[in-house]
């Protein structure tokens, strides 16, 4: 059986581990194409010592955000879906505006012309009026907002619970099998 496939964004924000997990859990469930922006690159090193090198087995393809003509670029390469975690205020702005300018926010682009799932993962805080705003306005164009914001109620005993409480909800969005923690009224989380 054939993998869906899902491109996978990772941005200059802060929130590398939530990237990190959702690559982790999609590894055996998608064909993953990764683009880092540069902003990402120095990110992912700063949160988490990783160079995107060590990114490169939980991928089926990984392109540079300079190559505008990668596959991911265009719409007639089908994908289940694209997110972007996490995503930075610059690149939900560019998205909002439909700037297409780096392969990251070209394959976003995509993804909203074709009508397909793109679920954008912010996680700064707090949020001035600018992003706001744009948050509004790329979801009126069709995206997902998906703050990395977990819930509680699952009872996390570790960060990986607060982790996996995102990568479920954005799983879900795909329409990808999680069970990551228990959801609401389920009891407790599996082992």
């Amino acid at each position: 059986m054939e993998l869906p496939r899902v491109v996978v964004g990772l941005s200059g924000a802060s929130g590398m581990p939530y990237a990190l997990d959702l690559l982790q859990a999609l590894a055996p469930l998608a064909e993953v194409h990764l683009v880092l922006s540069q902003g990402a690159k120095r990110v992912l090193w700063e949160e988490m010592g990783l160079s995107p090198k060590d990114l490169y087995p939980l991928a089926a393809r990984v392109y540079k955000d300079s190559d505008l003509g990668a596959p991911i670029a265009s719409g007639s390469f089908q994908t289940r879906g694209m997110v972007v975690i996490p995503c930075s205020a610059t690149t939900l702005a560019k998205v909002a505006h439909g700037l297409a300018d780096t392969l990251l926010t070209r394959a976003a682009y995509v993804h909203l012309k074709e009508r397909r799932p793109l679920v954008l993962v912010p996680r700064e805080t707090p949020l001035p009026l600018p992003t706001l705003r744009a948050m509004v306005q790329a979801a009126e164009a069709g995206a997902l907002i998906l703050p990395a914001s977990p819930g509680f109620y699952h009872r996390p005993k570790e960060i990986a619970d607060l982790l996996g409480f995102v990568t479920q909800r954005i799983l879900d969005h795909l329409g990808l099998p999680a069970r990551r923690v228990s959801r609401w009224g389920e009891g407790e989380a599996p082992g």
